[in-house]
């Protein structure tokens, strides 16, 4: 749906300003080439911290303070 509703406003642009529309269609993939970098430290650091917070909750879900342990029954 998010496609659909960007096709939709590129196409109005390009009804009311053409030149803008071709530029955008012509930007856009060296924008998202651009944030890559950003995307892939953003992952990184997710992955990063879903790490430290399994490796500070593993004591609590050894003695069974985690889903699924002792307290869940």
């Amino acid at each position: 749906m998010n496609t659909l509703a960007a096709v939709l406003l590129w196409c109005l642009l390009l009804v009311a300003c053409w030149p803008l529309a071709l530029l955008a269609l012509v930007l856009w993939p060296i924008a998202w080439l651009l944030s890559l970098p950003f995307r892939l430290v953003g992952i990184t650091f997710g992955a990063l911290f879903a790490f430290l917070h399994a490796l500070l909750m593993l004591p609590a879900r050894v003695l069974g303070g985690g889903p699924g342990g002792a307290t869940a029954a």
